[in-house]
This record gives C-alpha cells, sequence and structure tokens, in this order.
C-alpha cells in the first residue's frame, strides 16, 4: 500500500486500486439496567446471573423500555453533532442464534433514534478528516456461546442478553487503515466524554464491524460525486473487532486479499469475514445477508418512541465539554500548541488529570509535564493515566515548585523519581532532602571565578567561540550538584567571560 493525500493505494500487478472503508461501531450503552428489563450489567458476573425472565424470553415476558438507555442514545446522537429523530421505533430482526434465546434481536431499521451526523477526526501527522454519520440506532445484544468448556458441548450464558448497545455507523467516508483506527479513537473519547459508553474494547464495550472493499482508482471520486455505491466494488464485513490495533491489520490484510483475487480473475463475495488476530488474516464466517433476509417488521411488543422537545432540550443543556471544544479552549485561552492541546484531550481522564494539575499553575510547564514525563513514563511501564503512581495534585506542586524557581528542571526530574517510587509531598521531600536550588548569586559566582582561575585556556576560547560556555556551564552544576539556577548561571558566566 502507498499512502496518498487522497487515500491508500494498493498497486497490484494489473493496476492501482483504492480501499474504502465505513464502520459500524457497536458501543454498550452506559446503564445500570438492560435495555427492556431490570437485569443487571455489571461486568464480570457468574454466567447466567444477570438473566430476567424478559431475556431468558420466557413465555408471556413483555419489553418494557428503559429511559435512561433512550436518553443516552440522544446524549450521544447530539455528540456526535446528528439530527435526533423525535419519532423512532423499535423491530425485529429475525435470525437464527443458539444464545438469543427469542429467535430474534428488538433493533431500529427503517426509523432509528438518531439520523446523520459527523466528527471531525485526527490522523497521525496533524491533518483533519470528516466522517459523516449514517445513523445511530438502538438495539439488545445477544447472549455469549462458550465453546472451549467441553469438547462436545457448548455452553450459553446470557448475561448480556438484551443489554443495550448503540449501533453507530459510519459513511463509507474512510480511506486508509489508521483513519479508520483514528475514527474509532475520536468516537471513543466522545462516548466517554458523554458518559454513554465505558469504552473498554477488552470488556466488549465497544466493538467494530469493518466493511472494506476496493476499487480502480477514481471510484471514490464518482461514488462522491453521484452516491452510486457500484463505484466501490464490493464489500466484505469483518465482524467484531476489538482493538484499534488489529482493525488496521485488519484492514490491510483484507484489502490486499480482494485485489489478489480480482487481479486473479475471481469475484469478490458479499460476506461476514473474522479476523485472526494470531495469524493476521480474515476468514469466512458466512454470507452477508441482506436486509430482507432478516424479514424485519415493527416489533408489536412496543409502541412508537416519541420524544418530547423539552426532553431532547434538557439533555441537550446538560452536555459536557467536548473533545474538540476543550481542544480550542486549551489552545485559544491557555496557549498551548495544537498539537499538545489535541494530545490532552485525546481521553477524558488525560484531560480531566492535566486540569487537576493546571490549577492556575503555568499551562505551558504543566502540559509539558504530563504529555512528557508523566506519558512517557506511564507508557514505559505500560500504565494508564488512572494507574499513575504520581496524583495530579503531587505533580501539580512539583510544576509550582518549577515556576517559583525553588527547584531546577534537573532537579525536578529526580523530584519526580522520588515521588514515582515513594510517593509523598513534593514540598515536604525537596525541604526534607535539601533539594532547593541555590539562587544566591554570590555563591554561584565564587564557584564560577574558580573555574575561570583553573582554566585559563579554556576560558579564553569562549571568547572566539561562545557556544563552548557550555562547558563551563556543566562544570558549575557538577560542582553545585545541580542545585545552581540555570538562568542565574548563565547570566554570570556570560558576563564574566563575554562581556
Amino acid at each position: 500500500m502507498t499512502a496518498t493525500d487522497t487515500g491508500y493505494i494498493i498497486h497490484g500487478m494489473k493496476g492501482d486500486w483504492e480501499v474504502v472503508m465505513g464502520l459500524e461501531v457497536h458501543a454498550q450503552v452506559q446503564s445500570q439496567a438492560k435495555l427492556f428489563s431490570g437485569a443487571a450489567t455489571a461486568f464480570g458476573a457468574d454466567p447466567n446471573t444477570q438473566v430476567s425472565l424478559v431475556d431468558a424470553a420466557m413465555p408471556g415476558m413483555l419489553p418494557v423500555i428503559n429511559k435512561e438507555c433512550v436518553a443516552q442514545a440522544v446524549r450521544t446522537g447530539l455528540g456526535l453533532n446528528a439530527q435526533i429523530n423525535p419519532h423512532s421505533r423499535f423491530d425485529r430482526k429475525n435470525y437464527f442464534y443458539p444464545d438469543l434465546p427469542q429467535g430474534y434481536q428488538i433493533s431500529q431499521f427503517s426509523d432509528p433514534i438518531v439520523g446523520e451526523g459527523e466528527i471531525e477526526c485526527e490522523r497521525e501527522d496533524g491533518s483533519r478528516f470528516v466522517v459523516g454519520i449514517e445513523r445511530l440506532h438502538l438495539e439488545q445484544d445477544a447472549g455469549k456461546s462458550i465453546h472451549d468448556l467441553d469438547p462436545n458441548a457448548t455452553y450459553v450464558d446470557l448475561n448480556r442478553s438484551g443489554v443495550a448497545l448503540m449501533e453507530i455507523v459510519s459513511k463509507p467516508h474512510i480511506r486508509t487503515p489508521d483513519e479508520a483506527s483514528a475514527y474509532v479513537a475520536k468516537l471513543r473519547a466522545i462516548l466517554r466524554y458523554l458518559g454513554t459508553c465505558g469504552g473498554d474494547m477488552e470488556k466488549g464495550q465497544l466493538r467494530a464491524d469493518v466493511n472494506v472493499s476496493v476499487c480502480p482508482v477514481g471510484g471514490y471520486a464518482k461514488f462522491r460525486e453521484t452516491g452510486d455505491f457500484k463505484h466501490l466494488g464490493t464489500r466484505c464485513e469483518i465482524k467484531n473487532v476489538n482493538s484499534l490495533r488489529f482493525i488496521r491489520q485488519a484492514i490491510e490484510y483484507e484489502a490486499n486479499r480482494q485485489v489478489e483475487i480480482i487481479e486473479e480473475g475471481g469475484k469478490i463475495d458479499q460476506e461476514t469475514r473474522l479476523f485472526d488476530a494470531g495469524t493476521g488474516v480474515t476468514r469466512s464466517m458466512r454470507s452477508k445477508e441482506d436486509a430482507h433476509d432478516y424479514r424485519y417488521f415493527p416489533d408489536p411488543d412496543l409502541l412508537p418512541l416519541i420524544l418530547e422537545e423539552d426532553f431532547i432540550a434538557a439533555i441537550k443543556a446538560s452536555l459536557p465539554e467536548l473533545p474538540d471544544e476543550k481542544r480550542k479552549r486549551f489552545v485559544e485561552e491557555l496557549g498551548l500548541t495544537d498539537y499538545d492541546a489535541s494530545v490532552l484531550v485525546s481521553d477524558k481522564d488525560r484531560a480531566d488529570y492535566f486540569e487537576a494539575v493546571l490549577e492556575g499553575r503555568d499551562a505551558k510547564l504543566a502540559a509539558n509535564w504530563v504529555n512528557n514525563e508523566l506519558f512517557g513514563r506511564l507508557n514505559k511501564e505500560g500504565l494508564s493515566i488512572t494507574q499513575s503512581p504520581i496524583n495530579p495534585q503531587q505533580l501539580g506542586k512539583i510544576v509550582e515548585l518549577i515556576s517559583k524557581e525553588v527547584i531546577s528542571g534537573k532537579i525536578a526530574k529526580d523530584l519526580f523519581e522520588i515521588v514515582w517510587e515513594e510517593g509523598g509531598d513534593p514540598e515536604a521531600i525537596v525541604e526534607d532532602r535539601g533539594m532547593k536550588q541555590v539562587t544566591d548569586t554570590g555563591a554561584i559566582e565564587a564557584v564560577v571565578d574558580q573555574l575561570i582561575a583553573d582554566n585559563p585556556d579554556q576560558a579564553a576560547k569562549v571568547k572566539d567561540k561562545p557556544k563552548t560556555m557550555g562547558w563551563f556551564v556543566g562544570q558549575v552544576m557538577k560542582a553545585m550538584q545541580g542545585k545552581a539556577n540555570p538562568q542565574a548561571v548563565n547570566d554570570i558566566l556570560t558576563k564574566k567571560l563575554l562581556d
């Protein structure tokens, strides 16, 4: 594959091909109960301990809509700059799975709760692109089939049966594996800011169905011009991909697989495939169904969902500051670079940590310590921001001590290490261990004078080559155990060696 300004190009044996993707992201609604029952939704419960009679499809049991799940879907739609449909309805999507006790899934087909929207995403190089949202609809999850407990039997756990999902369907506006990953990351960030989905892909709270197709170069432009999907080629759906890295790997493999088949004279079958993370390949799961195969029809047990204007307005008024708004504020009001601001707002926990560190302190210095020192150490240790041994109050004090010139940058790194390993109050540690930097110009000047007297030849070189003064800076800092105020050292050396 070759990256271009408009997407990825696969250079085949018989021509060049464009890759086009659209994603269907299933996000578990953050709620205490399921979509149509009062059963709990906690992760990690023993099998079949969070199942109501409704979830198990016992005869005569009727679904009752969970208002909080509806509110969470509306909140998400507003966060995606999408149209909220005041009238929607639930349909039955008919298919058989052993872990689908009803024999159908309650979903939304022709009348979803949320219509078209869009989100702005950021590539690794900092450039931005917009992905259109086709729709968001509510549906219930199926249970889970367990195949590895017995070689001759399959067990069924219905804890997830009936859990509320938001299926967020993008338009085919995604052109590269990295864009697909960036889109899911941005979508996850928005959901976390809104509090509508935990977004933990390892726990199954967020998973993506990735639709991949390839077409001759120019096909995507024709699609955007005409809206005709025939220009994009036949798509294959890669089901339930649960990590950003796997999304990238699955797309790369699948796109190349399709090009190889086409160039050998074959035909792409519209099908659902699975990604094997161990081998890095996709494999066929089943032929891809069309809508008519599911025999959708309105669920007779559920009335149409009518949303009052006041209900939508109240949710809109309660929306938090979202990533794009926060990034803009960090740049315009705090003076951060666009890059630093983007890194900080990419995850709600990161942004919250930074703002706790900030607390009226120097914003650029705080951002530097959070983005570089803290995140660098967390990445090295394989820890998340919520697992940091240093809390934001401790890091905030370190930043404050630097700003007030109580400690130098070098001492601050030593202090950071102590707090990381041992904990404690940074201010007290500096006091108890004698870590304050020396600002007494007389003491610094005495060290400088002695060094110049001991190294006259080196001092003479500075006149001709001012950059060599760095040697004296290092020697002063070494002599004073790194505690000398760097600015004072430079000022005194400049006066004595260059004036």
